[in-house]
């Protein structure tokens, strides 16, 4: 049996754009690693969730790692909460936050408040008080984003988003979705109220202000859940798996699992991360680990950016690291692929499929001769995300035989 090494390209996947000569970021990237890996394995494409979806980073994570998120998904609040090393009790419930820019008119300019952390440690401290019999507690993240833990009796995920997911509106008045959701729809908007008193008036702001950074005076809630129930990954496969990811939801998704979380921290989670580093930690944990799942978040961040050249210059940063893959494919299966795409002329992720490649000695392979959208759609494999652990534990000689 061999090890596997699974790499999650976040939003890889994109459209030809005409400032890259009518070609994708990767189809456009010199990628010579990645080409070598696809010339010696088996390629096709991949769509998440299934064909045609738009597809969250937690539910085609879930579904890469083999858990069905129609089946556990209550949410994208709690991964990113655990994922902070927030400690959720049962019944909590947690929501994705982003600290973000509004004027004097309540509109918001900016929902990623410059991108900026800045003074948030402070803030979130600030903001983690108790409303009526519900306290809620907030967590900074990377960048602008932060986490949201509310606790108290008789809550329920049934309530709408705060944050429009569009600037040049307002926030949204929270909503109950059922009758479940009416008090935590009650709670939330009189917390969101005292939210942005206590953000206006932080002298956080006044510093962040001073030194030329966009003001974090507003606080955007989406994606609320409970906590959700996973079958222990080495229970379910047999193998004891690591993790290595900055994003907090990634680590969250990934705790809930029972997988080793190893966070890369230099640079982690933007355009210039060291990629070199962090692939090197992954391959060092195959020593110690049966599977390691590495997620890298450029790709993604570029696609939101609407910015395709960037997006080309982190893919080529991205290959250069991968030059410590070719060395390991004797004893490891090496899987590239996408959670998703976010094309850059889209902005948001998108209902196309993404490239995959498993290399290793010994298994079939095709005619594809580099990795990308277009050439490893001529590839031997149509698969959904949630066939491609199944591809995995077969292809590293783990799979269990179905019948007799």
């Amino acid at each position: 049996m061999k090890k596997i090494l699974l790499i999650i390209l976040d939003g890889v996947g994109d459209r030809p754009s005409t400032s890259l000569n009518n070609r994708t970021p990767l189809q456009a990237a010199y990628r010579p690693n990645m080409n070598y890996l696809a010339k010696r394995g088996l390629t096709g494409v991949v769509h998440p969730i299934s064909a045609g979806v738009a597809a969250g980073s937690d539910t085609s994570h879930l579904s890469l790692l083999g858990y069905n998120p129609k089946e556990v998904y209550t949410g994208r609040g709690p991964f990113e909460a655990i994922g902070l090393g927030m400690k959720a009790s049962g019944g909590d419930i947690a929501f994705r936050a982003n600290f973000a820019t509004i004027d004097d008119e309540g509109t918001v300019v900016d929902r990623r408040a410059g991108r900026n952390s800045y003074g948030t440690e402070k803030l979130a401290k600030e903001l983690s008080i108790t409303i009526d019999d519900v306290k809620f507690f907030v967590k900074e993240g990377v960048e602008h984003r932060a986490a949201l833990l509310m606790r108290g009796e008789d809550l329920s995920p049934d309530v709408s988003d705060s944050d429009p997911h569009v600037t040049g509106e307002h926030p949204r008045k929270i909503v109950p979705l059922s009758d479940n959701g009416t008090k935590t729809a009650e709670v939330l908007n009189k917390y969101l109220e005292e939210a942005f008193r206590i953000l206006r008036e932080s002298n956080v702001n006044s510093e962040r202000e001073a030194k030329g950074i966009s003001p974090a005076n507003a606080l955007l809630l989406r994606g609320a859940g409970v906590v959700p129930k996973l079958q222990p990954f080495e229970e379910r496969y047999g193998m004891k798996g690591a993790c290595v990811a900055g994003i907090p939801l990634i680590n969250g998704i990934a705790s809930l699992c029972g997988l080793d979380v190893h966070t890369y921290e230099k640079g982690t989670g933007t355009l210039h991360s060291d990629f070199f580093g962090k692939t090197k930690l992954a391959v060092s944990l195959l020593k110690k680990y049966d599977f390691v799942l590495m997620n890298i978040k450029a790709p993604d961040i570029a696609g939101h950016d609407r910015d395709p050249v960037a997006k080309k210059e982190a893919i080529e940063r991205i290959d250069k690291a991968f030059s410590q893959l070719e060395p390991i494919t004797k004893t490891t299966l090496v899987a590239i692929t996408g959670d998703h795409s976010t094309p850059c002329s889209v902005g948001e992720h998108s209902g196309d499929s993404v490239p995959i490649v498993f290399t290793t000695e010994g298994i079939r392979k095709d005619a594809t001769c580099a990795f990308d959208e277009i050439s490893c759609s001529n590839g031997l494999l149509r698969i959904t995300s949630n066939d491609v652990m199944q591809y995995l534990l077969a292809l590293s000689d783990r799979a269990e035989k179905y019948g007799a």
